[in-house]
């Protein structure tokens, strides 16, 4: 990988990380704030849903112009693990960090412009229960993110649609309990912010569960489906 492609794709995480952890906020505004929904009204989640789809519709558009930029460490990490050792390096040291530090500016920078907004995601079980739903949203969700990433059939627009859908409906399920998140580096905003950033219960459920999970799905994944490279193998041999 070039070293400008690396400068790109590291400004690329940081201003996707900020970007990110304000759509967010800026969606609640827009719903609760302008539209006048109140918090647990239905019509008013179902605008919200909309809206959260159509947002992951952009950072995938983003994501395909900047080729490659990521505001998730577990996207990047997921691919990270099937490269060769420089890229996860890279990755490791310095794509991760970039979207750490773009999350936590972005915070710092919604508090400012709107104070008492928010705390971010909440943990509201215990760290066992709440590191076995972040870790099981990460593993599904990193399944179906490397399925997608392969030659399947499918345009654009339906592979962000799956996954957008997938994304969302595992938010749902874990929102009462750990916030959903499947995210490391925007939690880490909220929580850099609020002081808690090196609390046992956020390191376990927010990091350390979620990162195991993704390197077990990579490795189930791998099992499970042949790389790429042997079906090649396959192919010309059958072509000989």
């Amino acid at each position: 990988m070039a070293a400008g492609h690396r400068r790109r794709l590291l400004a690329a995480d940081f201003m996707m990380s900020f970007m990110w952890v304000w759509s967010s906020v800026l969606i609640k505004i827009f719903v609760h704030r302008i539209l006048g929904y109140g918090a647990h009204q239905l019509k008013g989640e179902l605008v919200r849903y909309g809206v959260s789809i159509l947002n992951m519709f952009f950072f995938a558009f983003m994501a395909k112009v900047t080729y490659g930029g990521a505001y998730n460490p577990l996207t990047v990490l997921s691919a990270a693990i099937s490269g060769d050792f420089s890229n996860f390096l890279f990755t490791f040291g310095a794509r991760i960090p970039a979207q750490i530090v773009g999350s936590i500016y972005g915070v710092r920078f919604i508090l400012n412009t709107f104070p008492g907004i928010g705390r971010g995601p909440q943990l509201n079980v215990d760290v066992a229960t709440g590191a076995l739903t972040e870790g099981f949203l990460s593993f599904a969700i990193t399944i179906v993110s490397l399925g997608l990433s392969r030659k399947i059939g499918g345009s654009f627009f339906m592979k962000t649609w799956i996954s957008s859908l997938s994304k969302l409906t595992l938010h749902i399920l874990g929102s009462d309990l750990t916030g959903g998140c499947m995210n490391p580096a925007s939690v880490m905003g909220w929580a850099f912010a609020n002081g808690e950033h090196i609390t046992k219960e956020h390191l376990i459920v927010y990091w350390l569960a979620p990162f195991e999970a993704t390197l077990a799905a990579v490795w189930v994944f791998g099992l499970l489906i042949k790389p790429k490279k042997d079906d090649a193998r396959q192919k010309s041999g059958k072509s000989d």
